[in-house]
């Protein structure tokens, strides 16, 4: 290809000093060929031997690859929280891991219902949409950290309204502008209440309080 390109391989010091690889001749042909059979024979023999040593720390009881970023205890808890309700990524700031080793830790325990839902609890059998009212509907901005949290710990009439709101920037983030009756937005945020605990962050406590504060000021 290099010769066809009209382009030069020259060779600027070593046992080859001078030498164009890219050389049409047939002694550099050659040479060429030589090099390119040693260097293949390398990586066959360095692929072999990684085999082979793979093969003897496994049969020796060795555990391979990366150390689990959770332990079995650790993992025993996690899939505890998810069940009361709490978020993955919450979860994952407790233990300061990423959200996607939650995610595999839930999976692993069968938690979640389905792969594809990356945060969505497994839903409570007794988990039905509150009666209809007669409370007339109020549109109310949600910070994203809240819905992001009721995503997961939401009960299914919560996640309904999320997944028609509509995000909206307001200030320097955004929020989840939702239409909903009074009850289920007082609802939504009692389902956010980890959110307010100390062992949230303080940005997950503001968001609380301000959506608190809305709630109230539409009462």
């Amino acid at each position: 290809m290099l010769i066809r390109r009209g382009l030069h391989l020259r060779v600027e010091s070593g046992l080859l000093s001078g030498i164009d690889l890219a050389s049409d001749d047939p002694g550099t042909k050659m040479m060429v060929s030589v090099l390119a059979a040693v260097l293949e024979f390398q990586r066959d023999m360095i692929s072999e031997n990684t085999r082979e040593g793979v093969a003897a720390a496994e049969a020796s009881g060795k555990t391979l690859g990366r150390p689990a970023a959770l332990d079995p205890d650790q993992a025993a808890k996690v899939v505890e929280a998810f069940g009361k309700g709490t978020a993955v990524k919450v979860l994952a700031r407790q233990h300061q891991v990423d959200p996607k080793t939650i995610r595999r830790v839930l999976d692993a325990a069968g938690a979640r219902e389905l792969p594809e839902q990356l945060d969505v609890a497994p839903s409570d059998p007794g988990d039905q949409p509150p009666a209809p009212t007669s409370d007339p509907d109020v549109v109310l901005d949600l910070p994203v950290l809240l819905a992001d949290h009721l995503r997961t710990a939401g009960n299914e009439a919560v996640r309904r309204v999320l997944a028609s709101g509509r995000t909206i920037r307001r200030g320097q983030g955004h929020s989840l502008r939702i239409t909903a009756p009074l009850e289920l937005h007082r609802a939504a945020l009692q389902q956010s209440a980890a959110l307010a605990a100390d062992t949230a962050g303080p940005a997950e406590r503001k968001a609380h309080r301000v959506y608190a504060a809305r709630i109230t000021a539409a009462e």
